[in-house]
């Protein structure tokens, strides 16, 4: 169908003697389009309103302007970062094998032997490196940066301030012959030494084995005091032994918060909120249960205590929870000794790796995690701590 433009207005409509639009007189020349070629009439763009100069703003009503009103104005809240990040859970992998652990074992024992132990020290920074680098959280493994220098020095300090003394006090006595009054003297100042150096090597110890372990490249750190335990550490070994052990699980649970609440990774901190009383009837009951369970229900005990110490332990705005049960812990226990018994100890390797992913598989960390804030604060640290734990034969966990 063809149409008949309009000479004066431009309007495209049928043939008729008249414009429809404008009552123009429409010629038999006029051209015919056809729907096709039909022009479509353009939209001239809406003009943006410019703004109003300076001058001719209104100005704000005293009423409302925040310069002249006598109320103060309302600060905007700030929305915190850790606010902002969703809660959800995050969990730790463990993916060493007991074939790797056992190739560093056997290379530690042959060059501990030809070294006389002096090798000793490394072969333990090299366990502590490859349990470390496999253990894996949010998608990036931890890392261990101590040296078997540090440990070696810090074993001769200790046996130079601590060992030396132990030792003059507990042979000297009987090399000389010494009156029975003179030993017994010597052997109390001998215990009372145990008896100090024992906490501060737990602390220091602690102190030195997480200043040198990092995750995404932020070391963690202990800042609690020797001192401190100390105090914790007598009270409790007086009150055990007047409360006939009684007072135990009050002491387990002061020495864990102690060692929970003061570490740090980077700027962050752990915390714990539990206490010693919640533990308190079923450490009783299994007490009164250890001999008709032939003390099997001490594995029920030490799970649930585990499951305590965790689901009281926080890091940020996250909470540890743990799942672990007795039997599971009664299973793993009894595996790692048919390991060691069958292998004539040389299944230690897979014993370590049983642990530590046992350790991880139940264990998560629910919450709000504000991971972006945490920043480097590292520590400065002495290694005599860790020498202490050595000379005493304690071997502390990072948990």
């Amino acid at each position: 169908m063809f149409g008949t433009k309009c000479p004066k207005c431009g309007l495209v409509q049928l043939a008729n003697p008249v414009c429809k639009s404008c009552g123009a007189t429409l010629q038999a020349s006029a051209p015919r389009l056809s729907p096709a070629a039909t022009p479509r009439p353009s939209t001239p763009p809406t003009p943006r309103p410019s703004p109003a100069p300076a001058s001719s703003r209104r100005p704000t009503p005293a009423s409302t302007s925040p310069l002249l009103s006598q109320e103060p104005p309302k600060a905007i809240p700030r929305v915190s970062s850790a606010g902002a990040v969703p809660s959800r859970t995050h969990r730790l992998s463990f993916h060493g094998a007991g074939g790797s652990m056992f190739g560093i074992h056997i290379v530690n024992i042959f060059l501990t032997i030809v070294t006389l132990g002096i090798y000793y020290f490394w072969g333990k920074v090299r366990v502590r490196s490859y349990l470390l680098s496999e253990t894996e959280f949010e998608g990036d493994r931890f890392a261990y940066h101590g040296t078997g220098k540090e440990l070696l020095i810090g074993f001769l300090k200790a046996m130079l301030v601590f060992g030396l003394p132990l030792g003059i006090l507990r042979v000297l006595p009987e090399l000389l012959d010494m009156g029975v009054l003179v030993k017994a003297v010597a052997g109390l100042l001998a215990s009372a030494i145990v008896m100090v150096f024992f906490p501060v090597a737990m602390v220091g110890a602690r102190r030195y084995r997480l200043s040198r372990a990092s995750w995404r490249e932020i070391r963690f750190s202990f800042r609690g005091r020797a001192g401190e335990f100390l105090k914790i550490f007598l009270k409790a070994a007086l009150l055990t032994g007047l409360t006939f052990g009684l007072y135990y699980p009050f002491f387990d649970t002061k020495r864990y918060a102690f060692m929970t609440s003061h570490a740090y990774l980077g700027n962050q901190k752990f915390d714990f909120d539990g206490q010693g009383r919640d533990l308190f009837w079923s450490f009783v009951l299994t007490l009164l249960l250890t001999v008709p369970t032939l003390g099997l229900c001490w594995f029920w005990f030490l799970a649930k205590k585990q499951r305590y110490f965790w689901d009281h332990t926080t890091f940020g705005g996250a909470r540890f929870h743990s799942t672990v049960t007795g039997g599971r812990l009664f299973l793993l226990r009894l595996g790692n000794l048919f390991l060691l018994l069958f292998t004539l100890g040389l299944g230690w390797p897979w014993v370590v790796a049983r642990n530590a992913r046992f350790a991880c598989q139940y264990l998560t960390l629910d919450g709000a995690l504000d991971l972006a804030g945490i920043e480097q604060e590292a520590q400065a640290v002495s290694t005599i701590g860790e020498g202490l734990a050595g000379f005493l034969d304690m071997d502390f966990a990072f948990g």
